[in-house]
């Protein structure tokens, strides 16, 4: 049987000291993050999860990315006030980090937000065109792909805006950061895209990442189409503090393995944890695991 992977999607649950951080920046104080990294990263290696992020315990995903790049302003919103180009390393530190924490078993995931969904979160103040700001961005964003490639096992491009719509360069944006990749690649995208199936089997990535979970209608809506790429199938959810039994997960999985067959590669909450109490995420990780164990040994 083909062997299928525990993974997370992105971000982790931490109980940031908000007081020790504001002290940091007012004294302009070099402020670490790895003690929050830790805490993610020891919480995802202790539930057997077998593919790891970061936790993006350092900020919101869109201004994880905004914050270091050049044109970029952060207030209450991220504003675009100069031509976007990359201005040095993003997030390799942190992977780097966390590539010293975990075990030799365990793979790590270098995790991107989509240049679609920076656009879409951004006040643009600049550029008057969505089309042109979302280009430098994915620009940009392979910049920093081409190093972090270097540091990681996969890389995941997370473009939930995808689900509103995707734009006619939707599958160039996502060429451009992928293009002549070393590892494989990964696309999620969170909410219902049961109205773009064919477009999203149509990008070049060699994983699609979706809520199965949280939206079983897309198991309806994928099995109308013949699946090409590996599947991440969402089968916890993380809009939802309730925890889900260890043979519900089953169950759901089971349901995936009739559309998807053996097309399924990775097995994963529906997105990423921040929004869910601590000890909820680790629950769901661990029972995550123990079906995944049930079902493919």
């Amino acid at each position: 049987m083909k062997k299928v992977k525990t993974t997370v999607i992105g971000s982790y649950p931490v109980n940031i000291e908000n007081m020790e951080l504001m002290g940091g920046y007012f004294n302009q104080a070099e402020i670490s993050w790895d003690k929050y990294i830790k805490s993610a990263v020891n919480d995802m290696v202790g539930s057997g999860v077998e593919m790891i992020s970061d936790g993006q315990t350092r900020d919101p995903f869109v201004n994880i990315f905004t914050r270091k790049l050049k044109g970029c302003r952060i207030r209450d919103r991220t504003e675009i006030v100069d031509k976007v180009e990359y201005n040095g390393p993003i997030t390799i530190k942190d992977q780097k980090y966390v590539r010293s924490l975990i075990p030799e078993d365990r793979q790590l995931i270098g995790l991107i937000t989509g240049p679609y969904t920076l656009t879409n979160s951004s006040v643009d103040l600049f550029y008057k065109d969505e089309k042109e700001l979302a280009f430098d961005f994915a620009y940009a964003l392979k910049q920093e792909a081409q190093i972090l490639q270097k540091h990681v096992d996969m890389i995941s491009i997370d473009e939930p805006f995808f689900s509103m719509g995707i734009p006619e360069y939707g599958k160039e944006l996502i060429k451009i950061i992928t293009k002549d990749f070393s590892c494989p690649k990964r696309l999620h995208i969170c909410g219902d895209v049961s109205k773009i199936v064919p477009e999203v089997l149509d990008m070049p990535v060699d994983i699609l990442s979706h809520e199965f979970k949280g939206s079983p209608n897309l198991l309806d809506a994928f099995k109308q189409y013949k699946i090409t790429k590996n599947i991440c199938l969402g089968s916890v959810r993380s809009d939802n503090s309730r925890v889900e039994s260890v043979s519900e997960i089953i169950d759901h999985i089971n349901k995936g393995i009739d559309v998807f067959d053996d097309m399924i590669s990775q097995l994963a909450p529906d997105c990423g944890q921040r929004m869910l109490p601590r000890n909820v995420a680790f629950e769901k990780l661990k029972n995550l695991v123990k079906a995944g164990e049930k079902v493919y040994g």
